[in-house]
């Protein structure tokens, strides 16, 4: 039998040596010094912080389902990029991440009581002036079939906005690609509306798969143009999320947050190679710090005055009667004059006649650039063009047929661009 008593002129505080080999069963209890501190904003993340770039969330049941009870927990705002026969949603946050220089987090998934890993998502914080956190998140887990495919679901159901990457497929894999899609949007635990689709390979089946997925959904889904460059998918995303912030309510019921502009910056017009599967990261320039919805309005004020002024004078050609400058991403009217057809008329079948005009152009291999089109029908004449120095913006014009003529009408146009050369306060 060892003896119990430390031996004479021995330490009584001195530990046996097999405790030393004692295996620690719990943690000890760690004490806040306020009642601020434990209930911080911290709590109301999804996960905890366990690295400068990595989050941990313990479950017990299947990764979808404690997802989906942290989203309606945390009520979270975040994006969604979703991959349909590509896989450029992680690079397009790869490259938002270094443009912003921030890094890619990830979110591991793991099985409480045993630290297993059941599934990794990766996320980047979008930069905001307000300090609030806007994140984006790629739907391409590293999780088993099942998992992976319900934690997409549950992504971008969940998300305010959710961008759907497609590459090049047949018609009929897209479809097969698409169904899926809109079986969750019926069954009815979808709260998102508002799709992006943004196509990375031409063709316009793409845009008419789209359109029937969101039909009598309530969900609003638009296709954009071809995209080839991670700026052209930028701009369109942030142009989408701007329009969504500024003149739409909160989903799910909950009070809308203070102001943030778009939350996130606009990306320079050239700043990388065309994305594809198989090239490396994408690249963008850094992006400055975003300001919040007042502090953007000056410099604002003087690009919608020059667009203004520009419409303007169009609307006082010989022939003209409406004009409207708008933007291609959400088809936003942005500056307009003239009579009827109204702003929005022109900013919405302007989109839908640029977008066909340009999947035309790619379908036959002539190229990717925003059209400069004409139109004539029965009684009026269109013009369709790129806005100079406004990457993303076109014009859509309408002249009467009987007191325009269309070649001296273009030339005519065409000279008003040299309103954008003048140097501000010129």
């Amino acid at each position: 039998m060892s003896n119990q008593h430390p031996p004479a002129g021995a330490a009584p505080d001195t530990p046996e040596a097999w405790q030393a080999t004692r295996a620690q069963t719990a943690l000890a209890t760690q004490f806040m010094r306020d009642p601020d501190a434990y209930l911080s904003d911290e709590k109301k993340e999804i996960g905890r912080q366990v690295g400068a770039n990595e989050r941990e969330l313990f479950v017990s049941c299947a990764p979808p389902e404690a997802l989906q009870q942290q989203f309606d927990h945390v009520n979270p705002e975040f994006i969604a990029v979703h991959d349909v026969g590509t896989t450029s949603s992680r690079r397009l946050l790869t490259g938002i991440a270094a443009a912003s220089n921030r890094a890619v987090q990830k979110l591991f998934i793991r099985r409480q009581g045993y630290g297993t890993a059941l599934a990794t998502l990766e996320f980047v914080e979008l930069p905001t002036s307000d300090g609030s956190k806007l994140m984006m998140f790629s739907t391409e887990a590293d999780a088993d079939t099942s998992s992976r495919q319900g934690l997409a679901r549950t992504l971008l159901a969940n998300s305010r906005l959710g961008v759907v990457m497609v590459g090049e497929l047949p018609s009929h894999a897209l479809e097969a690609a698409f169904k899926p899609l809109r079986d969750e949007i019926l069954a009815g635990t979808w709260s998102n509306r508002h799709l992006l689709v943004l196509p990375l390979s031409g063709g316009s089946t793409v845009a008419t798969l789209a359109a029937e997925m969101g039909r009598g959904t309530g969900v609003d889904v638009r296709t954009t143009p071809q995209v080839t460059r991670p700026a052209d998918a930028w701009g369109f995303i942030n142009g989408t999320w701007a329009r969504i912030r500024e003149h739409l309510p909160p989903s799910r019921g909950t009070p809308p947050p203070a102001p943030r502009g778009g939350n996130f910056p606009r990306v320079a017009a050239a700043p990388a190679e065309p994305a594809s599967p198989a090239q490396a990261p994408l690249a963008m320039r850094p992006m400055p710090a975003v300001p919040t919805s007042r502090a953007r309005a000056p410099d604002n004020a003087m690009s919608s005055g020059l667009l203004d002024r520009y419409v303007h004078q169009l609307s006082e050609l010989t022939g003209m009667v409406s004009c409207c400058v708008f933007e291609l991403s959400s088809g936003r009217s942005v500056a307009h004059a003239g009579a009827s057809p109204g702003a929005d008329d022109l900013a919405m079948h302007g989109t839908e006649l640029l977008s066909s005009i340009a999947g035309t152009c790619r379908a036959l291999g002539l190229g990717h650039a925003i059209p400069d089109a004409a139109i004539t029908l029965g009684a009026h004449h269109l013009l369709l063009r790129a806005v100079p120095k406004h990457p993303g913006m076109a014009l859509h014009a309408v002249l009467d047929k009987t007191h325009a003529n269309l070649t001296l009408a273009r030339l005519q146009v065409q000279r008003m661009d040299a309103l954008f050369d003048e140097q501000p306060g010129a």
